[in-house]
């Protein structure tokens, strides 16, 4: 899975930046929808649909801390289903931080999901990564964002 690359288009990979400039100096995060697809043997995660989620941790630290609150990701997978796609994971932007999972991070994430992280730094994006839990040694392994139409 770690060498699965997470294809964002153009249009979800600015509308991820728009979010963590309007959340700014907190933490946006939102829900990627999309398909686990196989093209000439090389498999890819294909983000077809993005869904911003309200940052459900305490209002005092959600400048540097994001949580979805679980009937929100129950909803999200209800959705998903519904719509015959896969929650491929999350995204969520780091204020004036580095496009690094943190500790917390790490700690608070689940094997199979992509987490993207977009840099904004002072109201402008930066870099985005994306990160895969490794479900073995429980640290993140990145994940290559291919930014392409689809």
């Amino acid at each position: 899975m770690k060498d699965t690359p997470l294809i964002l288009s153009p249009a979800i990979a600015r509308a991820i930046e728009a979010e963590g400039i309007a959340a700014y100096p907190n933490e946006c995060c939102g829900v990627m929808y999309g398909m686990d697809v196989t093209t000439d043997g090389s498999g890819e995660r294909v983000v077809e649909k993005i869904e911003p989620l309200l940052n459900a941790f305490d209002p005092t630290e959600r400048y540097h801390r994001f949580s979805v609150d679980p009937k929100e990701l129950m909803r999200a997978e209800e959705t998903a289903a519904r719509e015959r796609r896969l929650v491929l994971g999350f995204y969520h932007s780091h204020p004036d931080h580095p496009a690094r999972p943190s500790e917390y991070d790490r700690v608070h994430a689940w094997p199979f999901y992509s987490y993207v992280i977009v840099a904004i730094a002072e109201r402008r994006p930066g870099a985005m990564t994306s990160w895969l839990l490794d479900d073995q040694t429980e640290q993140f392994v990145e994940q290559r964002i291919l930014e392409k139409s689809a």
